[in-house]
């Protein structure tokens, strides 16, 4: 990326700061950090393709595995080093540019839906979740948030439950109550 096409005037624009090549001379906040973490995780990779088979021969079950996992530490070793070699970008902070409170607080929402999805179910779960992600990120007022997010929600469930017969974690909503009192209404409706 040009040097003179990023800077604090145009900073934060509304244009993607994910240009292939990011800076020539220098690293971004958290990348060392990403780069260490690929490393490690590399090489978990690696031994746990040799506790497959270990090294026998070129046609064991773990061969293909740990090439593959070789080849991945090696890689991230080489941008590991480079990576290090560069000096910061002086007007990034990882806070603002890189991991904004925003994106924190979507990854703990996204965690909690994933462990009340069981014990909560499928409608109160995705509603809580609806309701303050939308009125997180889209700042509007709490009728318009609660009748989008709801309403959403209606449509998501119809589409899913209904339509595709997907099941859908019940919790503590009574839904396939719901589900069996309308197919009645509407086959009491058809018969009269």
């Amino acid at each position: 990326m040009e040097p003179d096409f990023r800077g604090d005037a145009d900073h934060h624009d509304g244009t993607s700061d994910a240009t292939p090549g990011g800076y020539a001379d220098s690293r971004r906040p958290g990348e060392l950090v990403f780069t260490i973490l690929l490393t490690i995780g590399s090489g978990a990779l690696l031994w746990n393709a040799y506790g497959i088979a270990g090294f026998e021969a070129l046609s064991s079950p773990g061969a293909i595995p740990m090439a593959t996992a070789a080849v991945m530490l090696i890689s991230s070793i080489i941008i590991l080093v480079k990576t290090a070699r560069l000096k910061l970008v002086a007007n990034e902070t990882m806070s603002k540019d890189i991991l904004p409170w925003l994106v924190i607080v979507m990854f703990v929402l996204l965690v909690a839906f994933g462990i009340a999805l069981k014990p909560l179910g499928f409608i109160p779960t995705a509603a809580i979740f609806l309701i303050l992600s939308m009125k997180l990120m889209a700042r509007r007022s709490w009728p318009v948030t609660l009748l989008i997010a709801l309403g959403s929600l209606v449509v998501i469930w119809l589409i899913f439950r209904i339509v595709f017969t997907v099941l859908l974690p019940a919790g503590i909503v009574p839904e396939a109550e719901f589900i069996q009192y309308f197919r009645d209404l509407f086959s009491a409706g058809g018969d009269a």
